[in-house]
């Protein structure tokens, strides 16, 4: 709640993103209505399907992970993290709590307004059903979870590294490229697609997008959400781990 309160003064950066992702998705959608119009082959999304698709990527770009928790990296370089591990409070969790924060109040103030002004001006389409919507709803907020699963892994390596940002590079190349958030995931070859779906990026953004779109069905709704639940709690176990080996190896200077 603290750090919730404290993104929502920052409203100019929120319109200055919303600026931005119309901009980027207008130029999106012409990439794509290009390839639409040139191709001859039946796609796996249909035109409309696509829009949708793009629009709800730049809609809800901020939830991927694409940057360890800017606090928490101070705290560990500075040694000021001695006073977090003091407080009555469960460190992953506390870190946990916060990033989730730094990524659900930026994607509210940025989503509402882009569904406000895409749907009825540049082809964002509703939910396909009543029931698409809620499934889309749920996984969404697993997605926001499973995000921070993710980062929590690039900030609990500041233990072993100075800077971090080759990791933080690498998980924020990895979820762009891996979550459809470039491409839809239905765009890549056959060949991919056993991987993809194992892999837990899908679950950032493939899953609930096509719930929404009704490329993927709700009755399926229980194994995707599923799907991503458990590389969530997996993460979560792994990042604990983690955290408790870099706890025993931290040294702080002064004591």
């Amino acid at each position: 709640k603290a750090r919730g309160r404290v993104l929502l003064h920052y409203r100019e950066a929120a319109l200055a993103g919303i600026v931005t992702q119309l901009f980027w998705g207008g130029i999106r959608i012409m990439i794509y209505e290009a390839f639409y119009r040139s191709s001859a082959t039946a796609q796996p999304l249909t035109y409309d399907q696509t829009v949708t698709y793009l629009w709800l990527i730049q809609a809800m770009l901020l939830l991927l992970p694409w940057h360890v928790d800017p606090l928490a990296a101070a705290a560990i370089r500075d040694g000021s993290v001695a006073y977090e591990l003091v407080r009555p409070t469960d460190l992953y969790w506390f870190w946990f709590s916060r990033g989730l924060a730094q990524r659900v109040l930026p994607v509210l103030m940025r989503a509402a307004p882009i569904f406000v002004i895409a749907m009825p001006f540049f082809g964002l389409q509703p939910p396909v059903s009543l029931g698409a919507a809620v499934a889309w709803s749920v996984s969404v907020a697993c997605a926001a979870l499973l995000a921070c699963a993710i980062t929590m892994l690039a900030t609990i390596s500041l233990f072993w590294s100075v800077a971090g940002d080759g990791v933080s590079r690498l998980l924020a190349t990895a979820a762009s490229l891996l979550s459809g958030s470039v491409v839809p995931l239905p765009f890549y070859p056959d060949w991919a697609q056993p991987i993809l779906d194992w892999l837990p990026f899908r679950g950032l953004m493939d899953i609930p997008f096509r719930l929404y779109v009704g490329d993927l069905p709700t009755r399926d709704w229980l194994p995707l959400l599923t799907h991503q639940l458990a590389w969530t709690a997996a993460l979560v176990l792994l990042g604990r781990w983690l955290l408790s080996r870099g706890l025993r190896r931290l040294v702080v200077q002064g004591g």
